[in-house]
């Protein structure tokens, strides 16, 4: 799981899209995680406990029975190369690092809200380009909604 998708089970925010983003990832965490292996890393806990978080008390506390990815030299390099083809934006962290975990451990899947950097169809062949590549399996990058 990528941080979006922790903020979206803990956020308070009224808006629409917001309200549709918790109930729909409720709905998944409720119902469909049970039939996954779901994993968090350490870049996901660092966002999610960042003290520019508003829900930075209550997020980590979401995923604390989960097990945690920690982050490797493999997982950093990849990150790099993403940014460095500009899959990714800078820096070497965040949405690079969320993918580099998912890549380097061969995860089928990363969940996600975040349509701009990860789940965009635009991105898809690029990365899987880039995956491939560097001789890995690209994951699928999929919202709450499409899994």
């Amino acid at each position: 799981m990528e941080t979006s998708f922790v903020s979206a089970c803990v956020t308070t925010r009224t808006t629409l899209r917001s309200v549709y983003e918790r109930e729909a990832s409720l709905y998944w965490w409720n119902n469909e995680a049970s039939a996954h292996e779901v994993y968090v890393s350490d870049e996901v806990i660092h966002e999610l406990s960042h003290r520019a978080n508003p829900r930075r008390d209550e997020a980590p506390r979401f995923v604390q029975a989960l097990p945690v990815i920690p982050v490797t030299d493999a997982m950093i390099q990849f990150a790099e190369a993403l940014v460095e083809r500009m899959v990714m934006p800078q820096p070497v962290a965040g949405d690079a690092l969320h993918v580099a975990t998912a890549v380097v451990t061969a995860m089928d899947y990363v969940l996600t809200w975040n349509v701009r950097h990860l789940a965009n169809p635009n991105k898809v062949l690029h990365l899987n380009a880039v995956c491939l590549e560097h001789g890995y399996i690209p994951p699928m990058i999929v919202r709450p909604d499409d899994l």
